[in-house]
Order: structure tokens, then sequence, then C-alpha cells
């Protein structure tokens, strides 16, 4: 559990403390805050499809105020952790997701059992399919590759299609 609490690679949650605080102001500890966190990632931070394609921590989505689902979630990873609500980051399928992609949202750990919190999906009822459980997108990698790219050669009828001189 104490890693879901701790800083990690694109979740600074050292850096959100009086963020986090000014957004949960006034809401009741746990479930409330995180809620509240969820709704201000909403309405704060733009969801632009398709917009990256690496990683980005929570900094640079404050600072860009945009990202992808997955930056959205680290953001919200990174203010519940600056809580001590732990929080970890989920990459899996969405249920009928418009088009149909990898998707990412966060979990947070609030009495005793986590939550799925969504800041770009409104209905966060079912229809969820995990693929992977992390810190942050550091550990949920889909794909990962080490050294120079390597493509495949291609045979057909003995002829070899990519066949350089």
């Amino acid at each position: 559990m104490l890693s879901y609490l701790l800083p990690s690679r694109y979740c600074e949650s050292d850096r959100f403390g009086a963020m986090a605080k000014e957004i949960t102001a006034g809401h009741k500890l746990g479930y409330d805050q995180v809620a509240a966190i969820e709704d201000w990632l909403r309405t704060r931070i733009r969801f632009e499809p398709r917009s990256s394609d690496i990683p980005v921590s929570a900094t640079e989505v404050n600072s860009r105020q945009s990202g992808v689902c997955r930056d959205l979630s680290h953001l919200g990873i990174a203010l519940c952790r600056s809580l001590t609500i732990p929080a970890r980051l989920i990459v899996g399928y969405r249920y009928q997701l418009q088009p149909m992609d990898l998707h990412a949202w966060f979990e947070a750990y609030v009495g005793g059992c986590w939550y799925t919190f969504d800041a770009v999906q409104t209905d966060t009822k079912g229809g969820y399919v995990v693929v992977g459980i992390g810190k942050d997108a550091a550990d949920v990698a889909i794909y990962n590759q080490f050294g120079p790219p390597v493509f495949p050669i291609v045979h057909k009828i003995g002829v070899d299609l990519l066949a350089s001189d």
C-alpha cells in the first residue's frame, strides 16, 4: 500500500499538497475528497484524445492544462497521494468507448476499498476491463522495447521481400 502513497515517476505527489487542499476544501475526508478531485479534473483540465504518444507527468499536465486519459489520471493520482489517499493507475478497455482504444483511469483506496474514478468518462458503473495496474504509466506499459527496432523479414515463395543489397 505504501507504494501507492509515495511520489512516482509520473505522479509527483510531493508537489501538489497545497493545490489538493484547495481543491478539496469543504469536502468530507476520503471519498468525497477524491470525488472533488475527479470533478475538478473534468472541469479544469481539457481532455484531448490522441494528443500524446508519450506519458506526461502530473506537473506537466497541470502546466499544459490538457492531456489524454492517462495524463489526467496521473494528475488525479498525484493529488490523491498528496492528501495521503492511496491511488493507482489502471489501464484497460472501457465498454462502448468511442473510438475503441486503450483507456486509463485511477482508483483510490478509501475506507478499506478501491474505488474507480475516471476524469474522462462520466459513467463509471461497470464496463471496465483491467489490463494493468500500477503506480503510474511506467508500471503498466502495454509494450516495451529495448534496443534498436527489429523488423521481421517477410518471405513470399522463397523471395525475400525486404532484402537489401
